[in-house]
């Protein structure tokens, strides 16, 4: 997990510590270290910004000769990665959820985005599961009624999960299923009502149209950018555009088990700035870790 990036910072560590390096020079190992991260999936922006940040904080080092001076690299690199990182409240999350049941009566809406094969549908599954564990009933909107075998794998999944799942035919409108969802999880009193959609491919105009109609008519608490870790430059597109065409609450990243190189958390977090709330670790139901900055950190630079 991660490999790309712990590389590059570790071949930083080890051109400053072993010289003393003039301007010149530092700028050129910035210049690679750059390089490096953007061959782990961090954007130019993304890597442009992280070695501005430690640019000046380097160059003023003191590498002591004895004792531990990689202690002193690493910090600047933690405060930096500190600040491009941005972690959301599962926490937050529950205080909101419980507040919209308690206060309005109403159950909490979440509108789950993202695009083709980036494991929404699973995901949706575990959010539903994270929710179960912590006394929160939910309800399952099967609204991609487009892909081949959709409502079935939906409905699979909420039984595994245990929730309802509301459903219509195929080819139906998306949005009156969303609809329907929240009418049923309002009469049911159930919490929270998890909106799954059809992946949509972010150049293709009239799939996002629809997705704002589904989240016009919703008017969601929350919309989920699901993303896959392994798809890396790819999704960062793909966040820039559903962030400027449908606007994201927060981030869920799958798949970082998987991913070797780990820069997508950094240019999701700069380019579109907005949290990641959980990541995705594995298949099962309960490989659903909320996102911690300092755990993804602790690797990168252990």
């Amino acid at each position: 997990m991660l490999e790309g990036l712990k590389k590059a910072f570790q071949i930083l560590t080890e051109k400053i510590s072993t010289t003393h390096l003039s301007e010149s020079e530092l700028k050129q190992v910035l210049d690679d270290f750059k390089l490096q991260l953007i061959t782990s999936d961090v954007s130019v922006k993304t890597a442009e910004h992280i070695a501005e940040l430690i640019r000046p904080k380097l160059a003023g080092l003191r590498v002591p000769r004895m004792g531990n001076g990689d202690e002193a690299i690493k910090s600047i690199y933690r405060g930096a990665l500190l600040d491009v990182l941005i972690e959301a409240s599962p926490d937050r999350l529950f205080h909101d959820i419980l507040e919209k049941n308690k206060v309005r009566g109403e159950p909490y809406v979440a509108l789950f985005v993202g695009p083709n094969g980036g494991g929404k549908t699973t995901t949706i599954a575990k959010v539903a599961y994270w929710l179960k564990k912590h006394g929160l009933s939910s309800v399952l909107s099967c609204s991609d009624t487009f892909r081949a075998a959709a409502i079935e794998q939906a409905k699979n999944l909420a039984g595994q999960v245990g929730i309802r799942a509301v459903s219509q035919k195929y080819g139906a409108d998306p949005a009156a299923v969303a609809v329907d969802a929240i009418m049923s999880a309002r009469a049911g009193r159930e919490a929270v009502v998890l909106i799954d959609t059809a992946g949509r491919s972010e150049a293709k105009r009239n799939l996002m149209d629809e997705m704002n109609k589904i989240k016009r008519i919703t008017n969601p608490d929350s919309v989920f950018l699901v993303l896959d870790s392994l798809t890396g430059s790819v999704a960062q597109e793909q966040a820039r555009r559903f962030h400027d065409d449908v606007g994201v609450d927060c981030v869920i990243l799958t798949k970082l088990d998987s991913d070797s190189r780990g820069g997508l958390a950094l240019t999701v977090c700069h380019e579109i700035q907005r949290p990641i709330i959980f990541l995705g670790v594995g298949q099962g139901l309960d490989d659903l870790l909320p996102f911690r900055k300092e755990f993804l950190i602790e690797r990168i630079l252990a």
